[in-house]
């Protein structure tokens, strides 16, 4: 999960702090955090991959995104999250396709 912190501050956090500078300066700051991200997410796919199949990895990196963005978006972007009816139902989707059986490889 630590590595989602990463990802979700390269994203949204410029939004916060780097407001008035170019979107250059904010583009640079982001991608050395997602590069910092990416060093790490790559090889845990790799291993993950060995005792999952993709969409459950995919559907598990989902979630943990979405258990990182919440507090994010509520405690340091001061921000109030509404689950519209579409969200719902995505939600509800995600959860009853996340068994996916592994692939024999």
């Amino acid at each position: 999960m630590p590595v989602h912190v990463f990802t979700t501050f390269a994203w949204y956090a410029h939004l916060k702090n780097l407001g008035s500078k170019p979107w250059l300066i904010a583009a640079l700051a982001s991608w050395g955090i997602a590069l910092f991200e990416y060093l790490l997410q790559v090889p845990a796919n790799r291993i993950g991959y060995t005792m999952m199949s993709l969409p459950q990895l995919k559907i598990l990196q989902e979630g943990i995104t979405l258990a990182v963005l919440v507090p994010f978006a509520r405690l340091y972007m001061d921000q109030p999250l509404k689950l519209t009816i579409s969200g719902r139902r995505c939600v509800s989707w995600a959860r009853s396709t996340s068994s996916f059986a592994p692939e024999s490889k």
